[in-house]
């Protein structure tokens, strides 16, 4: 057998992954392992693709069982390594995004205006809040609107307020492409990142949802884009990680032409193995550590995007308001892949099932609440995504007659919880 490992690991064999094959006794052959075509087998069931992997460093030869007490001797004459890597994968499958180009509020099934502040913000000066005056929908763009006015909230009074708002799609690996303009002013911090999935965080979506498990910046943060008002055209890409943060040395960044009164394509490469981010094509910097673990590649699960305009301190005293405007936030991956249920769906009372061209949901609850459904297939893609009242306890969710036969994950939210059914066309 041929093994890769992690020789740094303190039981190299923990992680693992290898091909084991039949040999002849007693005559020269050439043994051949191909981890991109030969049936591997993981150590560890739940460690990704061996070809996808970027923490081995060691190769094993092993020519005896795996009680290690047979007794054989072997003669090896050459070993040969043919030069193959993995290439970057391509990332060309639309799997998420939101164009904007409806008036109005902010989409509710997209996003979550987060208005808790997180407690290891040190020195911002605003409150966000979930208010259209500070995020809302005109004119085919998002717009996040930090204004100076008194306002207080969770306790504290603040003379600025602005938006921050969640995605309540969360991915891992794939291409991030963001087109916006950047908010102006001495004091503002326009910013569009993202954060792991299972942040614990005060006030955000994925907490909310139960996925909380580390804090910052154990589940690493990655700024895409940020803006100081006060070094004008001067966009920023940074990474932090517990090696490194807060003050971090992981960073990049570029001067262009009219950040904050022209739009500008801002892209993330996020793979296994690196990540680059560019501005309207030009790099301006690659993450790749050659160590991957814990703390400097926190990146092997999901994050989720971030965007918000901040107040810091030096803002001045001419300040009134500053906008962000966001033409669209698109994702692609290799496939199509998206955010299906981490546990078993709650047991729920649906019919049809098989659908025909509605779907009905026992959910509880009386009034007129509008509760955002989405509908994804077996392997990820988003097909569907609609709003539907509470009559008497149930939903109807209609338009399934254009879906082709098949097997769907149904999700909704009622207040604030997401439950899933499955459903078969």
């Amino acid at each position: 057998s041929l093994k890769l490992q992690d020789g740094l690991a303190p039981q190299t064999w923990v992680t693992q992954s290898f091909i084991a094959k039949s040999i002849v006794l007693n005559q020269w052959q050439v043994v051949t392992f191909d981890f991109l075509n030969d049936p591997f087998t993981n150590q560890d069931p739940n460690s990704i693709n061996p070809t996808l992997r970027n923490d081995f460093n060691r190769v094993l030869i092993q020519v005896n069982g795996e009680n290690n007490t047979d007794m054989v001797v072997a003669y090896i004459d050459d070993f040969m390594y043919d030069g193959t890597v993995a290439s970057d994968p391509v990332y060309d499958q639309l799997v998420w995004s939101d164009e904007f180009n409806t008036d109005g509020n902010v989409n509710t099934l997209n996003w979550h205006q987060q208005s808790q502040m997180p407690g290891w913000f040190a020195g911002e000066a605003m409150h966000y809040t979930n208010r259209p005056v500070n995020s809302y929908v005109s004119n085919g763009a998002l717009k996040i609107v930090a204004k100076k006015e008194t306002y207080t909230a969770n306790g504290q009074t603040k003379n600025y307020t602005s938006a921050r708002l969640n995605s309540k799609f969360a991915f891992q690996y794939g291409k991030v492409e963001i087109r916006a303009k950047m908010a102006a002013g001495v004091g503002t911090l326009p910013a569009l990142w993202m954060l792991g999935k299972n942040i614990d965080e005060a006030g955000a979506w994925w907490t909310l949802q139960g996925f909380g498990s580390l804090v910052w910046p154990a589940c690493g943060e990655i700024d895409i884009v940020e803006h100081w008002g006060n070094n004008l055209n001067f966009v920023q890409s940074a990474i932090h990680t517990p090696s490194s943060f807060g003050g971090t040395v992981n960073l990049g960044g570029q001067t262009i032409a009219n950040a904050t009164t022209g739009f500008h394509t801002y892209v993330l490469n996020w793979s296994p193995q690196k990540m680059v981010f560019s501005v309207d094509g030009q790099v301006h910097y690659t993450y790749n550590p050659i160590v991957k673990d814990s703390q400097t590649w926190p990146f092997n699960s999901e994050q989720y995007i971030l965007m918000n305009v901040a107040i810091i301190p030096g803002v001045t005293s001419a300040f009134s308001s500053a906008t962000m405007e966001v033409d669209y936030v698109r994702v692609y991956q290799s496939e199509a892949t998206a955010v299906l249920p981490e546990k078993s769906p709650k047991a729920l009372v649906c019919f049809p099932n098989p659908a025909g061209d509605v779907f009905h949901i026992e959910i509880g609850g009386q009034g007129t609440q509008s509760v955002p459904v989405h509908i994804h297939s077996m392997d990820g893609r988003l097909v569907k995504t609609s709003a539907h009242q509470i009559e008497e306890g149930w939903i109807s969710i209609t338009g399934i007659e254009s879906l082709p036969k098949g097997l769907y994950w149904v999700s909704f939210e009622v207040n604030g919880k997401t439950s899933f059914v499955k459903m078969v066309k």
